[in-house]
């Protein structure tokens, strides 16, 4: 069950910067890589403005979260390493991202290897 802009009781980056921790009430805590938050931004540079605009994010296996912003109470802002930091996680989307983890990244994937592009 996704919890709804229910914010994380913990965010916790790890000291090599590559995994974030997220720990909701209830819930047992949730490790996300750098590389999944960053391939899965929902930015509309990543995203575009509807799915036919969508880029597939590659080559970012060494990407590292660099800071993390509130955005009101209902968000982060991340900075990765590689420049990008426009997307807004919202405690919404962070849980989908948590309770989809193996099938998100499955499908990307299984994206990078039809497209032949690399991690």
């Amino acid at each position: 069950m996704i919890a709804r802009q229910t914010p994380p009781s913990e965010i916790r980056v790890s000291k090599d910067k590559r995994t974030m921790t997220l720990a909701w009430p209830g819930r047992e805590p949730e490790e996300l890589s750098a590389e999944y938050l960053r391939v899965h931004s929902p930015s509309a540079e990543v995203q575009g403005h509807r799915a036919s605009e969508r880029k597939t994010q590659f080559g970012k296996r060494d990407v590292e979260i660099r800071k993390i912003q509130p955005v009101g109470n209902y968000a982060i802002k991340i900075s990765f390493s590689d420049g990008h930091d426009t997307g807004l996680y919202s405690w919404t989307y962070l849980s989908e991202l948590a309770a989809e983890k193996d099938e998100k990244w499955a499908a990307y994937i299984h994206e990078l290897e039809e497209k032949g592009l690399p991690r």
